[in-house]
């Protein structure tokens, strides 16, 4: 996420004095161009902000359409409590640890409960800034719903959104972010391709392996079996929120409103979408035979978490070839999830986030090019096929790895500690029946499926069957 804000102040000035009405220039006093872009700046944040936290939506929609019907509202829950939760634990600690005063360049020591923010005008730009922070640490926690859904208690996940949000993710986000050895080592990761989605990804393939499989997915010999989702209007309308909302991830970590490179980036974040839902179609179809909606959707999110590393560096042309890639990398991780590991994650939160993460994190040190980089204010970093050699190559799987081992190593720790605490995973019977009637006493959609007009975990009130005569 750049921290060079490019002004162009010029050019502020001169739309404000052609704006000024006719002989007002000799009466009023000059504008204060360093005001007037400091409120674009927040403006164009806080907008980014919004966009981000719509994402939220998007994330509930696919993960509840990529799942039963009978466990929606267990998965919105999900979804709306681990913000609710994260809003709270970054404020008090998560904020500090990732921005705050570094020691030793590997986690931040000062500025709990954002004491460090002012009342001033000068400094009210910071206030959104942390907004802008804060929705990039809730959607990292709200990746893994999707792997641990349709299994794991609700408690158990509240439990593991405090540890996310609170230490996980901000003390691997102050490597590079806050100015930490990452930074220092000359890690390029612009809008969280590892810092956010990777941690989300390798944090959710530990909670599946811990949580094991859900009842049905895997035969006693191994094969597996396709549990499909309930709703394929809603993931898709959740992949469209998510590629929409993706503008403001990406070209909002500008950091500013007058970053000369804001519509080159959201140009190479839409490429990068689009040839990922392109080719993983194409894989999969000569694989299957069949064009699979769902892996289309997938591709899509898969070019969009391999773009954000590099959006700002890279050209076109090499936004096109990470998405393209990303595909490939889907489709196979899932077979790899599913027929070697046999791990199941239902909405694929592994394959999209941490494997296309990973891709398109090590493609920076490929495909970085330095007009984009000037242009963008990300610096005139060369890849190696733009004749930088192996050197950013180098660093960038540094840091795919340093950041994966934490994520994956902490998350595991907590599933195992948690689960050995409160529980991890509902009984069989609870499983069975559908996490929305067993924990949270509810029905999704009462007016199909079953008769059910009252729920209560364990037993239903079914509505009296209809007279055959009538």
């Amino acid at each position: 996420m750049s921290s060079k804000p490019l002004v162009p102040a010029s050019a502020v000035a001169a739309i404000l004095l052609a704006a000024a009405p006719a002989g007002a220039a000799s009466e009023a006093p000059a504008p204060d161009l360093a005001a007037v872009t400091s409120q674009i700046d927040m403006i164009w944040l806080l907008l980014a902000a919004f966009l981000v936290f719509f994402m939220q939506a998007g994330f509930a929609m696919v993960e509840s359409g990529f799942s039963r019907a009978k466990n929606a509202a267990n998965l919105l829950m999900k979804n709306l409590m681990d913000f609710c939760v994260g809003s709270i634990l970054y404020f008090a600690v998560g904020y500090g640890l990732m921005y705050g005063a570094s020691a030793a360049g590997l986690i931040g020591t000062d500025n709990f409960l954002l004491r460090n923010l002012t009342f001033t005008a000068e400094g009210a730009g910071e206030w959104a800034g942390f907004l802008f922070q804060l929705v990039f640490a809730a959607t990292a926690a709200t990746i893994v719903s999707g792997a641990v859904a349709e299994r794991l208690k609700f408690s158990a996940y509240l439990v593991y959104s405090v540890v996310l949000v609170g230490l996980i993710y901000p003390i691997s986000g102050h490597w590079l972010w806050g100015g930490g050895w990452l930074a220092k080592l000359g890690f390029i990761d612009f809008a969280g391709s590892t810092i956010v989605h990777g941690v989300g990804g390798w944090a959710a393939l530990a909670g599946a392996l811990v949580l094991g499989p859900r009842i049905g997915r895997f035969n006693q010999d191994g094969t597996a079996n396709v549990i499909p989702g309930h709703s394929l209007t809603l993931a898709a309308l959740g992949v469209f929120i998510l590629w929409f909302g993706w503008f403001g991830f990406n070209a909002g970590s500008t950091l500013s409103g007058m970053n000369a490179g804001i519509g080159y980036i959201a140009v190479t974040t839409n490429l990068a979408a689009a040839a990922g839902a392109v080719s993983a179609l194409l894989i999969n179809w000569m694989r299957t035979g069949r064009p699979s909606t769902e892996m289309a959707l997938n591709g899509a999110l898969a070019g969009l978490v391999a773009i954000t590393a590099g959006t700002a560096s890279v050209t076109p042309a090499g936004a096109l070839a990470i998405g393209l890639v990303a595909g490939p990398v889907l489709v196979y991780a899932l077979v790899l999830m599913e027929r070697v590991w046999k791990i199941d994650d239902p909405v694929g939160a592994v394959a999209v986030h941490a494997f296309s993460g990973a891709w398109g994190t090590l493609a920076v040190g490929l495909f970085a090019a330095p007009a984009a980089g000037e242009l963008t204010g990300m610096g005139a970093v060369a890849g190696l096929f733009y004749g930088g050699g192996f050197a950013q190559l180098g660093v960038q799987a540094v840091g795919v790895g340093a950041v994966g081992a934490w994520a994956f190593g902490t998350g595991y720790t907590l599933f195992r500690l948690t689960d050995a605490a409160i529980g991890l995973r509902v009984s069989a019977r609870e499983e069975l029946e559908g996490l929305d009637l067993t924990e949270h006493g509810t029905i999704s959609y009462p007016e199909f499926g079953d008769r059910v007009v009252q729920a209560e975990p364990g037993r239903r009130v079914m509505m009296p069957a209809p007279d055959a005569g009538h």
